[in-house]
This record gives C-alpha cells, sequence and structure tokens, in this order.
C-alpha cells in the first residue's frame, strides 16, 4: 500500500461565492481510482483522471451535480 496526502475540494455552485470546502488527509491505499469510485458508491458520479509530471494523481468529479476535485500525492 501507498500513503497519500490528499486534497478534496467542493466548490460552490452559489453565484458571486467563490468559496470552496478544502479537506486535508493522508490515507494507506493501493489504488486511489478504486477509492473515488468507493466513495461516491451510489451517488450520480463521472469523473476525469489526470496524472502530473511529479506523480500527483487529480480527480476532476462531478457527484450529485456538485463540482469536486481530489487530489493524491504520495508521501
Amino acid at each position: 500500500m501507498k500513503c497519500y496526502e490528499t486534497v478534496w475540494e467542493i466548490f460552490n455552485q452559489c453565484a458571486n461565492n467563490q468559496m470552496r470546502d478544502v479537506f486535508f488527509d493522508e490515507i494507506e491505499i493501493d489504488d486511489p481510482e478504486q477509492f473515488i469510485r468507493n466513495k461516491f458508491k451510489g451517488k450520480s458520479m463521472t469523473y476525469e483522471k489526470e496524472v502530473l509530471a511529479d506523480g500527483t494523481i487529480l480527480f476532476h468529479i462531478d457527484a450529485a451535480w456538485i463540482r469536486q476535485r481530489y487530489t493524491f500525492t504520495e508521501i
């Protein structure tokens, strides 16, 4: 299993409000993509996976009409 620092951002849909909820955590998992599927299980969800040059993994998520982003950085 690998250890990741995660950042979960939930973007605000309200007009004229650019604030977002941001949560930080450290988790040990084998597969970040499976983690995302399990976290949003049972919800209407689509996502795009992006891998940056430094190995950071980003998931751009639309779940129940709320835009979110999950970032996994191996530590």
